[in-house]
């Protein structure tokens, strides 16, 4: 299997998605690991299986209508595996094995086979004391973009999932890369106040623009570096509701074409009216309410 990604928009030709099924019980509240769980669990509306096997099957029809390979990995019973994008994520043609939470570890297995695929001469395995995820990971070219927390309570914070060490390693793995390192504000409980991933509050699409949420960094400077970088009139903004709704995380299959959730009424009208894009819209509410959308689901493989 040849790897290849260079950016987060490229024509994606072969991805992996998560799975839907056989989700397991709901945790008990303290066990949950992340703001928009707890969220849910607490006022009783986490997402039932049927529920997000309808929306699993409504994404994978967009990827398929656009020809795109798509990988799913084993069925591992009564476990969560909705989120691919956290075991594992592809730089240029490197495939990174994720150092995830422990309440993850066995997920990992579920993907042997698709690891023996890539070949393990492709594949980077991680000291075990650097922690990344892949929903903290974007690609851009010659830079890449790593969400982190570098808090000296990093290790009290469920959602604090990359730390300095990782990004030093990717340093060494690529080191023509410009690796931009950007502090998220960390919250387990307010998913309102806090930001799990890089993902859920900056995104690039299109060329040469992005989506972002300003308040998710812990320093303005890190949030005027991006608008540096893609010009603030390159620049969607979206509010602290549309955050915690999750709307910077959609998914490029193209430069022109996104796949977003249907319900994000502003910012899909945005997308196509201003930027020109196709915007292929799906129900992915429930899911949303697991602290993921659709970036998350998927682990892309290669793009043109």
């Amino acid at each position: 299997m040849k790897l290849n990604i260079k950016n987060e928009t490229g024509r994606l030709k072969s991805v992996v998605l998560g799975l839907p099924n056989s989700m397991g019980p709901v945790h008990a509240l303290e066990h949950s690991y992340d703001a928009k769980s707890y969220h849910s669990i607490q006022n009783g509306i986490y997402p039932r299986e049927e529920d997000i096997i309808m929306e699993m099957s409504e994404f994978e029809k967009v990827l398929l209508k656009y020809e795109v390979e798509v990988f799913r990995p084993h069925l591992i019973h009564d476990y969560n595996q909705v989120f691919a994008r956290d075991v594992a994520f592809v730089i240029d043609d490197k495939m990174i094995i994720s150092n995830i939470i422990q309440d993850r570890y066995n997920e990992q297995d579920a993907y042997r086979k698709i690891f023996a695929r890539v070949g393990w001469k492709n594949i980077i395995n991680l000291p075990d004391s650097a922690h990344i995820e892949g929903g903290d990971v974007i690609v851009w070219n010659d830079f890449l973009f790593v969400g982190t927390c570098f808090s000296e309570d990093y290790r009290n914070y469920k959602t604090a999932r990359t730390n300095e060490y990782a990004i030093e390693i990717l340093k060494e793995y690529f080191p023509k890369k410009r690796i931009i390192d950007l502090e998220l504000t960390k919250n387990d409980f307010d998913a309102f106040s806090g930001i799990l991933h890089l993902d859920c509050t900056f995104n690039p699409v299109g060329k040469d623009k992005c989506i972002i949420y300003k308040d998710g960094f812990v320093d303005e400077s890190d949030y005027r570096l991006l608008l540096d970088i893609f010009g603030e009139e390159n620049c969607f903004h979206v509010t602290k509701e549309e955050m915690f709704e999750m709307n910077p995380n959609i998914f490029s299959i193209a430069p022109d074409i996104v796949v977003s959730d249907g319900s994000f009424t502003r910012m899909n009208e945005h997308l196509r009216n201003e930027w020109g894009m196709t915007v292929e819209e799906i129900p992915y509410r429930e899911i949303a309410k697991m602290g993921g959308l659709l970036r998350c689901s998927t682990l892309p493989l290669a793009r043109e």
